[in-house]
């Protein structure tokens, strides 16, 4: 499976982009947004000098937010790229002593009156090495879901279905093979091996330590690499929460799982550097108030736990504390660098809008879920089977139909049928998490195969037959899904970037400080090494600022006005691309539109981007033209 799945993706990876035969150049512009940020820091470390200097050199970085100078392992959740960084070298350093070749290189004829470049492949070239590395780690995570599903059902069907439904609805499960360098490339497998623990922590009777240091250090692994972990946490817990205050778990036990969370997230704190938003998440204020009503609730409520308004009340206990020790923390810390989360929220119940709203709310991964979403799933029969799978759970709910020999399997059933709950809640408030909730379904699928929910049909029927009669409906759909990936073709190739960033290397001084659009300004910094005061990761309040500030050249503020604040940030250059004057994904959605919303005061005049691209004096100075782009230089005043 480990292989397979490794095969699959590396394929799909290649028949996209045919990365094996681009230059190292083209090779780091296909790492667009904060792809190319985090490759850029494993760029740094494996060309410095000693891998000490390469890691103190992201510690110490005034490129990234120039003239600021940041710790980028504290702020980026950059710990991947350091371990790969580290393997990198030792490999390299192993085979260059032993004489043994790691790449192969040769020069490719482009055509078109485009000179020639050298392609190099094997694991000796750091961006092969870079997604290799990442490919092998997601083939290893299909073996984990089979032992999952395996493990939940109590048969090697149920993996087999788990596996199988994780094929068949691939597109809709990951998008590591179209964006490998991205945080959940990396946090993802960890959170498959999380929740497989955590399944045997419920299932058997009494802890060991064991058990608990392992769901530990899965935590850890799961945080480190990625900023949105904490809220797949907070639902966890929630969700093991509710369990509890229905009666299917004891106190104690959630209290040792409580406590392996909270060990991991301070030592997840620790190598953060002091990251404040783990202390002021939701997720740590979730962890107390759970800890303090589990403390408090016998002492204050003394009616048996099986009581629906006792449910109530522990569950609004829950909510309003949260919330509001959140706030507190929060206030305490002086931390707002998560706020835009709350308006996000605020936008999809209320229409909430505002400048930085917009920014994730106009891009469809932030979108709801899309309509046709359901659909595939049904197609494939992956949403048939699991609706079946959670009746018959929620049946046994209503019914109280099991027996103590069979309690610790049945709850650890209810734990899974909240979580896909909200999980369903995520991927249709927020499109992308569905790469949550699809492969939570594939592993809920494989209770299909379960005795202790299905024994009485078992009893009419083969599992075996009943399996397989089902994977060969599902396959239908499913074998189509496959080749219509294995279908896709293609080959990289921006040329407009590509002479930009050329032109940037020759023509610009290596303390050139740009600013632009936040995906370009992330090829900037990693292929020419120039300062830049705006990047695409942006959960950092300060950043948020400056980048509505770079991003006013798309506004209808006055020329002037506009200069005069990029000046403020130390620019030299801006990056201005017509295309995101013009281009409109949804109504309300062009950047014009965006600051409309923003600053009425200038609704209704020319946008500047619009200005600039007739005429950029007598404020900016066009230095650099080509189809996408337009460089213009800032005089000083």
């Amino acid at each position: 499976l480990l292989f397979f799945n490794r095969c699959h993706i590396t394929t799909l990876f290649e028949n996209d982009r045919h990365f094996s035969h681009l230059s190292t150049l083209e090779r780091e512009m296909a790492f667009r947004t904060e792809m190319g940020l985090y490759y850029s820091y494993f760029k740094i470390i494996i060309e410095a000098p000693s891998f000490w200097n390469g890691v103190r050199a992201i510690m110490n970085d005034r490129l990234t937010e120039y003239p600021l100078v940041i710790n980028t392992l504290q702020r980026f959740n950059l710990y991947p790229e350091v371990v790969l960084a580290s393997w990198y070298r030792i490999y390299t350093a192993i085979m260059d002593f032993l004489g043994v070749p790691t790449k192969t290189c040769w020069t490719v004829n482009r055509g078109k009156g485009l000179s020639p470049v050298e392609s190099c492949e094997g694991l000796g070239d750091p961006a092969s090495f870079y997604v290799a590395v990442i490919f092998l780690l997601n083939g290893l995570m299909m073996s984990l879901f089979f032992i999952y599903g395996t493990y939940l059902s109590g048969s090697r069907l149920g993996g087999l279905i788990t596996v199988v439904c994780f094929f068949f609805n691939h597109g809709e499960c990951t998008r590591v093979m179209w964006t490998p360098p991205l945080r959940e490339s990396f946090s993802y497998p960890f959170l498959v091996l999380q929740m497989l623990l955590l399944t045997y922590i419920l299932r058997i009777p009494n802890i060991n330590t064991g058990s608990l240091i392992a769901l530990c250090v899965s935590n850890i692994f799961f945080m480190l690499p990625w900023q949105f972990a904490q809220f797949v946490l907070l639902t966890q817990i929630a969700s093991l929460f509710a369990v509890c205050i229905m009666g299917y778990i004891d106190s104690c036990k959630l209290q040792k799982i409580l406590s392996a969370h909270m060990v991991s997230l301070i030592v997840c704190f620790i190598l953060m550097f002091g990251n404040s938003m783990l202390l002021t998440s939701y997720y740590a204020a979730s962890l107390v108030v759970i800890w303090g009503i589990l403390e408090l609730s016998p002492k204050v409520l003394k009616s048996s736990r099986r009581e629906v308004y006792l449910w109530v009340i522990e569950g609004c206990a829950w909510l309003f504390g949260t919330v509001t020790l959140k706030y507190l923390t929060s206030l305490a810390f002086g931390i707002a660098d998560d706020a835009h989360i709350g308006n996000i929220l605020k936008s999809k119940f209320i229409g909430y809008k505002d400048f930085d709203t917009l920014m994730y709310t106009c891009a469809a991964e932030f979108d709801f879920m899309e309509k046709e979403t359901p659909v595939r799933y049904t197609k494939t029969l992956l949403l048939p089977v699991v609706l079946v799978v959670f009746g018959v759970i929620i049946k046994r709910v209503i019914c109280k139909y099991y027996a103590s020999v069979c309690f610790f399997f049945f709850f650890q059933l209810v734990y899974h049928a909240l979580q896909l709950l909200a999980y369903s809640v995520l991927a249709i408030l927020i499109m992308r998490l569905k790469l949550f909730l699809t492969p939570h379904l594939c592993v809920m699928a494989s209770l299909v195969c379960s005795k202790q929910l299905f024994g009485w049909l078992f009893c009419k029927i083969q599992p075996k037959t009943l399996v397989f009669a089902i994977l060969a409906l599902m396959a239908i759909e499913g074998s189509a899904n496959l080749q219509t990936q294995w279908n896709i073709m293609g080959e990289f190739s921006n040329l407009p970037q590509e002479e930009l960033l050329e032109w940037i290397k020759v023509n610009t001084r290596q303390d050139a400080v740009f600013a632009g659009a936040m995906p370009t300004m992330a090829s900037v910094k990693l292929s020419t090494l120039r300062p830049i005061v705006n990047h695409p990761h942006y959960e950092d309040a300060g950043l948020r600022a400056r980048t509505k500030v770079v991003y006013s050249m798309y506004s209808r503020k006055p020329a002037k006005e506009v200069k005069r604040e990029l000046i403020k940030l130390g620019v030299n250059y801006y990056i201005l691309e017509e295309s995101l004057c013009v281009s409109r994904k949804k109504p309300g959605c062009s950047m014009p539109e965006i600051w409309d919303v923003e600053d009425p005061a200038n609704s209704g005049k020319i946008p500047l981007c619009t200005l600039m691209s007739k005429d950029s004096r007598p404020y900016f100075i066009t230095v650099f033209e080509n189809s996408n782009y337009r460089v213009l230089k800032i005089p000083k005043e």
